[in-house]
């Protein structure tokens, strides 16, 4: 089936006259965004020819190891069915696209939603650059547009066998009114994109080319390093500035906001040792008085609450559980856990009272342009950002508080450019951690096994009360039920229980929550898929034939597709045990089928994980299954050993040595089953996180007869029961 869908002009071209003419942007530190030749003209916002047939495509989402760069340019080069292996590829600047009314629209780059919320418009891009492409190349013939076809870059008449290449008639087709509308392809006629095609930064990254934030250098640069308050939200009494400005290599010390000081310096290596050495008084605020005890006990009370949001109800859940035949009761509990980027946040700033530009990592260029804006004090228009690659971002780096910090410092040495790069231990104990909840899962079973009544109880801190209060729904964090709303095409939940209740009972301590990779379905699938074991545990049925006669459709296809591929049910190896999750997050279903064992000693082995996802579309399958075994490398280091903890109001952990990771050889197999059903575009960046986990913990309790209920793993006897 073809997808015709309508192409204003403002989309395509966006009024190149609105900057002055049509433009490409290079990477030449320390300047980005050279003006394009006549001889390279932009055909529209995403495509723009050369003389020799390179085809630059823009992305204006952000790459930091997701592949989400290869992804589009794969969608934009079908459309515009060039040759590939001309392809490359440039970021578009924020405020280049504020100048032309937000062409390439959002910057944003989170929530696995790169492809699945950019993938129509940037096909209509290639889409309607092929049309004026080949309409140049008949105009010059005298001939109809229908008359010609197009391959790998090359237009041909059919009858008279004439051909030229994209780079011959780029110049022509640029002054080309853009098609009305275009029609964009069927998915099972592509060719460039659905194949597992070699993403395009990997070579750079393979040999040291790749340039990422920390590794900028400009001309005359300085480097600062930054300490905050300890306690989150306290300030700054006062510093003595005399105790290290006298340092060698030291070039200023200075107060950032109300809550840190920074030292500015010839090297980062002096920057940090003065930092270190500089005395620094804070204010005193009752959040020293915090604890992970504390916030514990917070949460606690929060599972019987009286009051509570109501994300998902059916039926009379209460009752259902009340007259039930057989009651069973849980509570769980899910730690603040840390971004860990191997990149610690860091930017570059370089400011003048005429203009303030900042070289970054960033998940979200036009926020870091709002927030360069806000802390220069010049409008967005005399501000730029230019993005980077990112050394992981996980979430983390769509937060803005870096890129604030590095202008605040800048602004106080005008026309020098400084380099923001936050210490390890800064990084670890100022993040905005993935929120701490606890849950109470109460369920009701009839006489012959069957689920009649569930109420889950989620007591936590909720993530827009904090970042984007604005996005609360009376009062509401519907970011709080991923994976337990009642419907959407988000994060629904994939069970048909008669009488259902989840709820949430908002707590918020002191400690800044924020959009960690797979967000709430990490601990919204171990509370739910630990819980169903539970269930059928108790039901005396195998978990999942419980699991089969309540789940929808497409929750139950990727369940299958796990459970056929890891053979479950089938004779494992002595010692070794399955256990199985699902859950729907981002717009994509998935499953996993975890194969573990446990020694008599107590010690762990994840053997293999299989899973499966259906995502809708696959724009690259070898994408996919790179991302799924990426997903379970950092669903598996929080499972196993990732724990936030919080004494005398301060995040206790500093470095690696205190906040562990997965290491290699503690990697399981990973077998990837792409199960595309079609007909919608799910992310694949996040979802699979989520079952990595309770798919372990249900294999764990098989192998021990012990029920985990909290993480991380390693604060437990796994010796069996």
């Amino acid at each position: 089936m073809t997808n015709t869908t309508s192409l204003k002009r403002r989309t395509v071209m966006a009024g190149a006259a609105a900057i002055g003419g049509s433009f490409t942007f290079g990477f030449n530190v320390p300047q980005f965004g050279a003006q394009a030749a006549e001889t390279a003209p932009e055909l529209n916002a995403w495509v723009v020819i050369h003389p020799d047939d390179k085809v630059v495509i823009r992305i204006a989402r952000s790459e930091m190891g997701q592949g989400t760069l290869t992804g589009l340019a794969q969608l934009v080069a079908e459309e515009l069915e060039c040759d590939w292996s001309k392809v490359t590829t440039e970021f578009p600047t924020p405020t280049q696209n504020l100048a032309r009314q937000r062409v390439w629209r959002n910057f944003s780059t989170g929530g696995s939603r790169g492809v699945r919320e950019s993938n129509q418009y940037v096909r209509e891009g290639g889409a309607a650059a092929r049309d004026m492409l080949v309409r140049a190349a008949a105009a010059e013939w005298k001939v109809k547009p229908d008359e010609c076809s197009v391959d790998k870059g090359v237009i041909t008449h059919k009858a008279s066998k004439r051909r030229l290449t994209y780079g011959k008639v780029a110049v022509a087709a640029a002054k080309l009114e853009p098609p009305k509308s275009v029609k964009l392809k069927d998915p099972k006629d592509w060719k460039i994109a659905g194949k597992p095609l070699k993403r395009l930064d990997t070579m750079d990254k393979l040999t040291g080319k790749q340039v990422y934030g920390i590794d900028l250098r400009l001309p005359n640069m300085l480097t600062a390093t930054i300490k905050a308050a300890p306690v989150f939200g306290a300030k700054v009494v006062s510093f003595d500035a005399d105790k290290v400005k006298t340092m060698p290599g030291v070039k200023g010390v200075v107060k950032v906001g109300d809550t840190a000081v920074a030292v500015i310096a010839e090297t980062y290596w002096t920057a940090r040792n003065a930092i270190a050495a500089l005395p620094v008084v804070w204010e005193e605020t009752p959040n020293a008085k915090v604890s992970s005890e504390t916030i514990a006990a917070m949460l606690k009370e929060g599972l019987d609450a009286s009051e509570a949001f109501v994300g998902n109800k059916a039926g009379d859940a209460k009752a259902a559980i009340a007259g039930a035949a057989r009651k069973v009761e849980a509570v769980y509990s899910y730690p603040y856990q840390h971004h860990v980027t191997m990149e610690p946040m860091n930017a570059t700033a370089l400011y003048t009272p005429d203009k303030c530009e900042v070289w970054c990592p960033t998940q979200n260029g036009e926020a870091a342009l709002a927030a360069a804006s806000a802390a220069s004090g010049l409008p967005a228009q005399k501000c730029e950002v230019y993005k980077l690659l990112l050394g992981g971002g996980f979430g983390r780096r769509g937060r803005t508080d870096y890129v604030h910090q590095a202008v605040q410092i800048a602004k106080q040495m005008p026309g020098v450019p400084i380099k923001l790069v936050w210490s390890r231990e800064e990084d670890m104990t100022h993040c905005q951690y993935h929120p701490i909840t606890m849950c109470k899962m109460v369920g009701g079973l009839d006489d012959k096994g069957n689920l009649v009544g569930l109420h889950v109880r989620i007591s936590g801190q909720s993530i827009l009360s904090s970042v984007l209060p604005q996005n609360l729904v009376n009062g509401m964090d519907p970011v709080q039920f991923q994976g337990f709303a009642a419907s959407g095409v988000e994060a629904a939940y994939g069970y048909s229980v008669p009488n259902l209740l989840i709820d949430h009972a908002m707590r918020n301590p002191h400690v800044p929550p924020g959009f960690w990779r797979g967000v709430n379905t990490n601990q919204n699938a171990i509370y739910m898929e630990s819980f169903m074991d539970e269930l059928a545990h108790a039901a005396g049925q195998d978990p999942l034939e419980f699991r089969r006669k309540m789940l929808k459709p497409k929750w139950l296809a990727v369940l299958n597709a796990a459970a056929a591929k890891a053979g479950y049910g089938k004779k494992l190896p002595k010692g070794h045990h399955h256990g199985v999750a699902q859950i729907m997050g981002y717009g994509s279903y998935v499953a996993a089928v975890a194969e573990v064992s446990v020694s008599d000693a107590g010690v762990l082995k994840i053997h293999k994980i299989t899973a499966a996802t259906d995502s809708g579309h696959v724009v690259n399958p070898a994408q996919v299954e790179r991302q799924v075994a990426g997903s379970f490398v950092y669903g598996l280091s929080a499972a196993l050993y990732g724990e936030i903890t919080i004494k005398d109001g301060a995040v206790e952990q500093t470095n690696f040595d205190s906040y562990n990771v997965m290491r290699i050889d503690e990697m399981p197999k990973v077998e990837t089953v792409l199960v595309p059903s079609g007909g919608f575009w799910g992310g694949v960046g996040e979802p699979t996180i989520a079952v990595a986990a309770p798919a372990v913990l249900n294999a764990i309790f098989k192998a021990t007869g012990k029920r985990i209920r909290s993480l991380p793993l390693m604060n437990h006897d796994l010796k069996k029961a």
